[in-house]
């Protein structure tokens, strides 16, 4: 099997288990969906926790390379804060599908411990991120940040999924805009 196969059954993997979860992950479908045998997918993932595991990391180190990204490209901090709600909207926009990890959290207590490591690792990121630019911006006091940026964290992922919920991006922007009025996220 090619890394491209692997790259591909990552790739299907990403896409179901942004609209189904971790328990929506299947072996047979995403064969079918890559266009391949699905004991070919055991070459590279010997169980759906070996999977859904890499799914997850991958998940969140594309994130921490796209959130620094976004700051690198961004003319201040402020600005990246401003953008980063867009992180989430991405998903939405893509047939109404949410934040990987977020869903797989919400399956935490049925998720094997490798899976469970690297969603919370995505929480990590996020939040680490978040207190780093709210330091860098002069938003909060650098004691404050990290209890800021959970909050940021928690309120966009909450955010999605009101939205998702109702199939209405629309419902995320304005919701997103009311966390901007209350002064939760810069303006």
């Amino acid at each position: 099997m090619s890394s491209n196969s692997k790259e591909a059954i990552l790739a299907a993997a990403r896409r179901t288990a942004q609209a189904h979860g971790y328990n929506g992950l299947n072996f047979r479908d995403l064969a079918a969906e890559v266009g391949i045998k699905a004991a070919s997918i055991y070459h590279h993932f010997p169980s759906k926790a070996d999977l859904g595991a890499a799914v997850a990391k991958r998940y969140w180190q594309d994130t921490a390379a796209g959130l620094e990204a976004l700051l690198a490209e961004s003319s201040d901090p402020a600005s990246a804060l401003h953008q980063y709600p867009e992180t989430f909207r991405k998903a939405l926009a893509s047939d109404n599908r949410i934040c990987l990890c977020s869903f797989m959290a919400a399956e935490s207590d049925d998720l094997p411990d490798a899976v469970r490591k690297e969603v919370r690792t995505f929480a990590d990121v996020n939040v680490v991120w978040l207190g780093k630019v709210l330091s860098a911006a002069a938003i909060v006091a650098p004691q404050e940040s990290e209890r800021r940026a959970r909050a940021i964290f928690a309120a966009i992922a909450g955010a999605q999924l009101m939205a998702r919920s109702r199939s209405d991006i629309s419902l995320y922007d304005a919701i997103v805009d009311s966390y901007r009025a209350a002064g939760l996220l810069p303006a």
